[in-house]
């Protein structure tokens, strides 16, 4: 099951920079049920890499648009644990971003669900992603985030899908850098002792390929290095 990557550019094209869920409740280590235990080198690499490209791209005036996962409380998503409820400071920012949160160019948005396009949806019929790919002419599109192979590939899946159907016009073309994003690690023999089950196995490097792979094979771009000119 191979996977090629890309070196992109950003340059002649309309780019924007899309961070999914990069909150203390899924990067910070210690900081809830689905959070990591221990520092995680792949959650610190997406983190960093995070961070220098949305300077980067607010720095060039290229526009940047951040989903967090938050829940009310006793509301969350199954099959996961209460995870990002509103108020428990699990639903914010990782401390490293939270700088986002003052930039004119950068746009947030809460989300209570597991697919942030679907999450983006209000109740007036409008999607805040499709709205903000036009007011900023996005072309291109970076995806970052956390996990590859659950919010990061639904959403991706999901746009993929919606621009085949004409429905994000401009949008050309959707990259998923791999530096910037990870997953979680539970081991079938952690998952076992736990009382979870084998089945709850959730090898962080199997998975995080397995998400990669599935959104390349419908149509994203894979890249592993972003040079922003």
């Amino acid at each position: 099951m191979p996977i090629a990557f890309d070196a992109m550019k950003v340059g002649d094209r309309r780019c924007g920079l899309l961070i999914i869920d990069e909150v203390n409740g899924f990067a910070t280590t210690g900081a809830g049920n689905l959070a990591p235990p221990v520092d995680n080198p792949q959650v610190i690499e997406m983190v960093a890499e995070t961070d220098r490209l949305a300077r980067t791209f607010l720095k060039k005036g290229l526009p940047v648009f951040a989903t967090l996962d938050c829940h009310e409380p006793g509301k969350g998503e199954p099959p996961y644990p209460p995870h990002c409820e509103q108020g428990t400071g699990e639903e914010l920012l990782v401390p490293e971003l939270t700088w986002l949160e003052d930039e004119a160019g950068a746009t947030l948005m809460n989300k209570d669900c597991i697919n942030g396009f679907i999450g983006a949806f209000g109740p007036d019929g409008n999607n805040a992603v499709v709205d903000w790919i036009a007011a900023n002419k996005v072309q291109d599109l970076i995806v970052v985030g956390i996990c590859t192979d659950i919010c990061v590939m639904d959403f991706v899946l999901t746009l993929l899908s919606a621009r085949n159907h004409g429905m994000v016009a401009p949008l050309e073309e959707i990259c998923v850098y791999e530096k910037g994003c990870s997953t979680f690690d539970l081991p079938r023999g952690v998952a076992e002792d736990l009382g979870y089950g084998a089945t709850a196995a959730h090898p962080q490097a199997e998975t995080h390929y397995l998400g990669l792979y599935f959104m390349a094979s419908r149509g994203a771009r894979l890249i592993n290095s972003v040079d922003v000119v």
